[in-house]
């Protein structure tokens, strides 16, 4: 039973046989925008000209686009996102690192003296 549950579990849906969608980031809401914005262009393009063959065309193509530029934005906002992580996370680790000392950042060289005193 527990050796059924581990082979589901492994399986995983490729797309063409090469890209497997669970585990490539953005790629499955990609592919769902490209098939809305396939049957969104080409049925609004038929609706227009009543040409099927060239509807179908039109579909492919917004199928192409909408599927790029969605996975294109996806990738940019998380390299984006993985940046300001990494920033965060050396901050801290210099945080962490100089805290209490003469290089501490958030210390200024005035905090020991009183308001009045020259």
């Amino acid at each position: 039973m527990a050796a059924e549950d581990e082979q589901k579990k492994e399986k995983s849906f490729k797309l063409l046989g090469i890209l497997d969608i669970q585990k490539t980031p953005c790629a499955r809401e990609s592919i769902l925008h490209g098939a809305g914005g396939c049957v969104a262009a080409g049925l609004f393009h038929f609706l227009a000209t009543s040409r099927v063959r060239r509807s179908l065309d039109v579909g492919c193509a917004g199928f192409l686009l909408t599927t790029l530029g969605s996975w294109l934005y996806c990738r940019i906002n998380n390299a984006k996102i993985r940046v300001q992580q990494r920033a965060l996370q050396e901050g801290l680790k210099n945080k962490i690192l100089y805290e209490g000392t003469g290089m501490d950042p958030s210390r200024t060289p005035d905090a020991g003296k009183a308001s009045g005193a020259p």
